[in-house]
């Protein structure tokens, strides 16, 4: 996508007539324009020559956005784009102002202080009118000079047939001014004539005040939305503001401030406490906390220590660190999500096609409207300086520029509410379609879960103290790579346990453990490995089983023949995860848990996490079969890491990658979010939901001002008492695009955290009697799961060899195979035909008599 600086634009009439220029070049896919930032981003195979040459043609100006590979540094981008973002509108808009207003009221003072205040005028002007036209001409054409940029914009958009919002102030004022420069000469003729009846009608008849004031109130409204929308850019300013300048390396042995564009991968830098950390790495030597709230937006510091990873613009607050570069310049996490927030900006949300057409159609429309008025209060016999009043109201009056910003001054805004909060909408779409999901599909391991399995349970068998469960299981796991002796490691690390001399360490596969020390024998594993060396007790298999049942995977551990008790290890719940799911229910939106874990884990797990319903033995190709079949009940949004379920993410309507920085997961995703938590998805749906009916307020506003005001300045409800004359109608325009952006602003003041005023979207899915979008059967058919009846095992050894054997054939995850029950339990990542498993395990001298 190429972007392009557009100048001349003032309405949204002319953000249509360049998207259309532009768009009808051949090669040009997408042409989207901005009026807020002034910007068009296009798509296609036009070059920027075709593509500038159609802007021109059009009446705008137009110049090619340099982009990161044309820049020398990234730093030179940032600033460039800080540069542009720049408010120089506001400046210029307030001298043009002030300059208008001086002279209009020298204006004024001549035009209506002495007939309506009884101020004095020279002697000069006491009985010569004619010098007192000549006066007031001469002070309006100082203004409209003052204001020359709304007649060569409007005069230039209506040679080239493409009418804009200054095309309706240049007729209104111009047609003011003519009219009263006639009446001027027919003042002069009736002096010369000595019709002093006629001079004094003449001398009320001018509106040579009314076309100054139009232009001067116009630009008080132009000012005031043009700070207006330099505030809506505040977020992604301040965001560009964050980025480091410099870096201290460690070259040759010293330490060496740097460009931050001088930072390679690789290079070591050190960050003291106070400094911003210059770019993306990895900390081998020190220790602090880190305050990560300019990228994640959670104030509270988190501890970093070797091997943790930090990210640039992030604060170091208390300690020394030595760190890796691990991503710099375009690459960094930050520098990823100014673009994010930038092309975002530059896109159009589906809604903004309704203003566009309007748009496209309106200041032709108001031109005919106004034309009709004067022809209409003509030939109803009223005076032409009435019918030109009535016709000028009209052309002023209406504010196509409400309509064009009412859209993307709201994205802007909710946007820079997102990057503050750690919430990244990759596009206007999908800033407005999130908050319309009706099912939210939630990932278990690391997003319902933190995916680092924790020692939830210690169970010491009678007469075994937890301190000698725990010094076993720990010397035992030490040796282990399993992740669920990693659990029980770091718990024996935290209990500061000491270091078992351990011998004759073995790791039977898919059973447990076995070594020695002095001389004693110990095992740890599983019930059906532990069974086999040692008695359990009937009480014990039973705490295994409702461990088991509960979500949590029971590790039995033995010394000699004698049980020592059960240690239970689980991927526990993050605490907000229940809040979260909560929250989603809250606002009507259907809670689905995929899981690659069996049935009796998944729904322990679902029950305590609060969601609706569970899809179990689900694995990552099956995920995205999940997601296609639940978007035949609603829209649906996947919430994932973005890694595993990338897939699946980009199969949703919507994809959430929670927790993930990764370039996988904002290719994949609709949506980033920046913290692990849980509770920002529910956040950016709210935030979408916030941001969609801010957009519907600011339609609103600019349609039914447009269709109230338009009637009233043509005089239709004169018979009301209500009329409307040319300076109080510029006033009102001035006002609506003010108003419009304000509203936008209060966007900041949104709490999106805050689900206290929770509400069901606007269509809710069916469900059928169990609470439930799939059947059984649906959910059968999409766990790829194969269950095969072998006869011939006798042992442990038979039902490695077998397993074995399976897990060796392509497509197959894994094999739970049973020497007891006579079964393989195989989980596949995709269909594998029957004969080439039954031909696997007859290979081995067994027999297959079913596959089900």
């Amino acid at each position: 996508m190429e972007q392009y600086n557009v100048t001349g634009m003032s309405c949204a009439a002319c953000q249509v007539r360049v998207e259309k220029a532009v768009s009808a070049l051949e090669g040009v896919t997408s042409a989207s324009v901005s009026l807020l930032t002034n910007s068009l981003a296009v798509e296609g195979t036009a070059s920027s020559q075709q593509i500038i040459k159609a802007v021109e043609d059009a009446g705008y100006g137009a110049s090619l956005r340099e982009n990161g590979q044309e820049r020398k540094s990234v730093s030179a981008r940032l600033a460039a784009e800080e540069d542009m973002l720049k408010d120089r509108e506001t400046p210029k808009l307030k001298r043009r102002l002030i300059a208008s207003l001086v002279f209009l009221l020298v204006l004024m003072y001549f035009s209506m202080g002495h007939m309506m205040l009884g101020l004095p005028l020279p002697a000069f002007f006491e009985n010569n009118h004619v010098a007192m036209g000549i006066v007031q001409m001469l002070l309006c054409v100082i203004v409209m000079v003052i204001n020359q940029k709304f007649f060569i914009s409007g005069f230039r958009s209506l040679w080239h047939r493409a009418p804009n919002k200054d095309s309706l102030i240049a007729l209104g004022s111009m047609a003011g001014f003519i009219y009263s420069v006639v009446i001027l000469l027919l003042m002069s003729r009736a002096v010369v004539d000595g019709d002093n009846e006629a001079v004094k009608r003449y001398m009320n008849e001018f509106y040579f005040e009314s076309s100054a004031m139009i232009l001067a109130l116009i630009t008080v409204g132009k000012m005031l939305e043009a700070y207006s929308k330099g505030k809506t850019t505040n977020a992604l300013k301040s965001l560009m503001k964050l980025a480091p300048k410099t870096a201290t390396v460690i070259r040759e042995g010293k330490e060496t401030e740097i460009s931050i564009d001088d930072v390679s991968k690789g290079d070591i830098f050190v960050v003291r406490p106070g400094e911003n950390i210059p770019v993306d790495g990895i900390v081998i030597e020190g220790e602090s906390a880190v305050n990560e709230a300019a990228i994640t937006g959670e104030s509270i510091p988190v501890d970093k220590g070797p091997g943790d990873e930090v990210t640039s613009a992030t604060l170091n607050q208390s300690g020394f660190l030595k760190c890796e570069a691990r991503r710099v310049g375009e690459d960094t996490t930050l520098s990823q999500i100014i673009q994010m927030v930038s092309d975002a900006a530059a896109t159009k949300a589906p809604v903004a096609r309704l203003a566009d057409t309007i748009s496209g159609y309106f200041v032709p429309a108001v031109i005919a409207i106004a034309v009709i008025t004067f022809i209409t209060w003509i030939l109803l016999g009223k005076e032409i300086g009435y019918c030109l009043a009535r016709a000028i109201t009209v052309l002023v009056v209406s504010c196509p520029c409400a309509l064009g910003l009412a859209t993307p001054v709201a994205i802007m805004v909710g946007n820079g509410v997102g990057a503050k909060n750690g919430i990244l909408f990759k596009n206007a779409e999908a800033l407005q379609e999130t908050g319309n999901v009706q099912i939210a599909v939630l990932d278990k391991t690391g997003t319902i879960t933190s995916g680092q399995p924790v020692v939830t349970d210690i169970c010491p068998a009678d007469g075994v103290s937890e301190e000698e469960l725990l010094k076993t299981a720990y010397a035992l796991e030490q040796r282990s790579e399993h992740p669920l002796a990693r659990a029980i490691v770091s718990f024996g690390q935290q209990r500061s346990l000491p270091e078992g001399d351990i011998e004759n360490f073995r790791a039977l596969s898919g059973n447990g453990l076995t070594g020695s020390i002095k001389g004693r024998q110990l095992y740890g594993g599983n019930y059906r490995f532990i069974s086999s060396h040692v008695r359990v007790s009937e009480e014990a298999r039973k705490q295994g089983e409702r461990l088991a049942e509960e979500g949590r995977t029971p590790l039995y551990f033995a010394r000699d023949d004698k049980l020592l008790g059960i240690i239970a290890v689980a991927d526990a719940i993050r605490e907000d995860s229940p809040q979260a799911i909560r929250e989603l229910k809250n606002m009507g939106i259907h809670v689905v848990m995929l899981t690659g874990d069996n049935e009796k884990t998944a729904h322990a797990i679902g029950k305590q996490a609060g969601v609706d319903e569970v899809v179990a033995s689900v694995l990552p190709d099956g995920k995205e079969a999940v997601i296609r079949e639940l978007q035949q009940h609603g829209k649906v949004a996947m919430i994932g890491d973005g890694i595993n379920d990338a897939p699946a993410l980009t199969r949703a309507d919507i994809g959430i990658a929670i927790g993930a920085g990764t370039d996988v997961a904002i290719d994949a995703a609709d949506v980033v979010l920046m913290k692990s938590s849980l509770r920002d998805a529910s956040a950016a749906i709210r935030l979408s939901r916030a941001t969609y009916r801010n957009i519907l307020e600011n339609l609103f506003w600019a349609l039914i001002y447009n269709t109230l005001l338009i009637p009233a300045a043509a005089g239709l409800y004169t018979k009301l008492g209500i009329t409307m004359n040319p300076m109080l109608g510029a006033a009102a325009m001035s006002l609506s695009s003010f108003c419009v952006v304000s509203n936008a602003l209060r966007l900041n003041l949104l709490k999106v955290h805050d689900g206290s005023h929770d509400k069901p979207g606007r269509k809710t899915v069916t469900l059928n009697e169990k609470g439930h979008l799939l059947e059984e059967k649906e959910k059968e058919e999409m766990t790829m799961n194969k269950t095969m009846k072998i006869e011939g095992m006798m042992c442990m050894h038979c039902s490695g060899t077998v397993k074995k054997a399976l897990e060796a054939i392509e497509g197959v995850v894994s094999a739970e195979v049973s020497h007891e029950t006579g079964t393989a339990e195989v989980v596949l990542a995709h269909e594998v035909d029957d004969a080439v498993l039954v031909k696997a395990v007859e290979d081995k001298d067994y027999k297959v008599t079913e596959i089900i």
